[in-house]
């Protein structure tokens, strides 16, 4: 497959050999699975954007598996660097009970869990941070974010409305986004919300999404002498700073300040969840970083390849078995294409590529959408299409795949475009008369 010259290329949908594959899998896998159409055949053709199912087809993939392949399909960047290991045995050991014999990690040709860990503390020291705890997925992050922040004291935590943080069930006390995640689940008590910022451009004057109200915040309410929660007793306040399930909502500058000034007020501690935002996506290599916040634990993961919960020594706690986890750590191969992928985007100027390809696409829908759009946003290559009705959105996804471009949905009526780091201005112009003639 040559990516420079490469097209979508569909016939039927599914394909007689994608029927087939769907129905073995659905066979052996848990009932409520398998949420999208799209079949990956993996031993066919692909590079980059684009990929091949059982039947032939060609895809340009603008999902990037939900942001958890950063660079797409079989990137050189990626591949040939992992090319030059010797695989050996075990590539998944007890990660965080021993000491991976995973190489040094300043060691380039063999960058493990330690070569990862020191990389990430590198990319969060504006943020003073300087202690990594890997895992296996961005849930277990999120868990042992709360879980260190609990061991520093309080029973309370703090949410927002629409917000997806995993579907663990520590993870899920604190999502508010569909109730399909939640219905009938036990829950960790003492978790509060309040509204998210729905109006990137809104100022305190003029919110309307219901944070802000005529004597502050109902942040600031809620902790005031007169509210529900005392300040003292809340462990944690965690958010995406730019909310991915729940619509690919964008804040404005006036709502993370408040929110700046009521955890600095407070003493606060801040959980930053930037698993989808992360990673260089939008420009930056955290979502905070367009942000006032200041978070004091960054939860990472898809883009990264595994989980991490990153943060300072003092909000850890020392005591040996308090958070370890026989797994976590432990797999050799994604700490190395976590590490690696790190590497490719600071070598290859990856993050001002996607703040140039995301500012292309915006213009090339902004400049001919039709009137059932309702507004075209994102930073970098976090982007989104929100649309009048559900409906609709939801027939411009169908015609898409049926094309052969692959989207998805998040929130109400919105859809959310997520192209690989490295995309070209060929395959932005691709994807975005693509999603016009859908539209159309």
């Amino acid at each position: 497959m040559d990516r420079d010259t490469t097209a979508p290329r569909v016939s039927e949908l599914p394909g007689p050999r994608a029927r087939e594959w769907v129905e073995r899998q659905q066979d052996v896998a848990a009932p409520s699975t398998y949420v999208y159409e799209f079949v990956w055949d993996p031993t066919a053709p692909a590079e980059g954007p684009f990929c091949t199912d059982p039947d032939g087809n060609v895809f340009l993939d603008f999902t990037c598996h939900v942001g958890a392949a950063p660079l797409g399909y079989n990137n050189p960047k990626i591949t040939e660097p992992m090319a030059e290991f010797d695989l050996v045995d075990p590539l998944k050991t007890a990660g965080h009970d021993f000491y991976v014999g995973a190489g040094s990690p300043d060691d380039p040709d063999f960058p493990g869990p330690a070569g990862l860990m020191k990389r990430l503390t590198d990319l969060t020291s504006a943020y003073d941070m300087d202690k990594v705890f890997l895992s296996n997925s961005g849930a277990e992050a999120i868990e042992n974010a709360i879980k260190i922040c609990y061991d520093g004291g309080g029973s309370y935590g703090i949410t927002f409305q629409g917000a997806f943080h995993g579907r663990t069930l520590g993870a899920l006390s604190l999502n508010r986004s569909k109730s399909v995640y939640r219905r009938e689940y036990p829950e960790v008590s003492g978790i509060h919300d309040v509204p998210f910022c729905s109006d990137r451009t809104c100022e305190a004057g003029d919110c309307s999404c219901g944070f802000f109200t005529g004597e502050g915040s109902q942040l600031r309410r809620m902790l005031s002498d007169e509210g529900s929660v005392a300040p003292e007793e809340v462990a944690y306040l965690v958010m995406e700073p730019i909310q991915g399930e729940g619509g690919y909502r964008f804040p404005s500058d006036a709502f993370m300040q408040e929110i700046a000034d009521v955890c600095e007020q407070y003493d606060i501690t801040l959980i930053a969840d930037e698993i989808q935002a992360g990673m260089g996506r939008t420009g930056e290599w955290w979502g905070a970083d367009h942000y006032p916040i200041e978070p004091d634990v960054i939860t990472a993961a898809k883009g990264l390849r595994v989980g991490a919960t990153i943060s300072r020594s003092d909000v850890f706690p020392e005591e040996k078995g308090r958070i370890s986890s026989t797994w976590g750590a432990g797999d050799i191969i994604a700490s190395m294409q976590g590490a690696l992928t790190i590497d490719a985007i600071q070598e290859y100027d990856l993050m001002d590529n996607a703040v140039a390809r995301g500012r292309q696409f915006k213009q090339h829908l902004r400049d001919a959408a039709p009137e059932s759009v309702v507004d075209v946003r994102g930073k970098g290559l976090m982007l989104a299409i929100e649309f009048d009705t559900t409906d609709t959105r939801d027939a411009v996804l169908e015609n898409a795949f049926q094309s052969g471009l692959l989207t998805l949905a998040c929130g109400n009526k919105t859809l959310r475009i997520l192209p690989p780091l490295d995309v070209t201005e060929r395959e932005i112009d691709l994807g975005a008369r693509m999603l016009l003639d859908a539209m159309e």
